[in-house]
């Protein structure tokens, strides 16, 4: 049960890290990645007792370093 308890979460934060990159330049990836992160990291922690506070900040922090950290070049929207 609480491998099923943990396990959702963390897919649905990965799932949402990969729209990390989306944006023109890096200051962008890095806010939209910011805020996507602060959703699943809320999600996550409250699934795992850390707190949706403490999880939302732990998330938007990796999710905006994943933004920052990726280039426009590694975006493949079909454009």
């Amino acid at each position: 049960m609480m491998l099923r308890k943990f396990t959702m979460p963390v897919l649905l934060a990965l799932s949402l890290t990969t729209l990390a990159g989306c944006g023109d330049t890096p200051g962008h990836r890095a806010l939209t990645g910011g805020a996507i992160g602060a959703a699943g990291g809320a999600i996550i922690g409250s699934a795992t007792g850390l707190g949706a506070g403490t999880g939302a900040l732990l998330g938007a922090g990796a999710g905006a370093l994943t933004g920052a950290a990726t280039n426009r070049n590694q975006i493949n929207l079909g454009n």
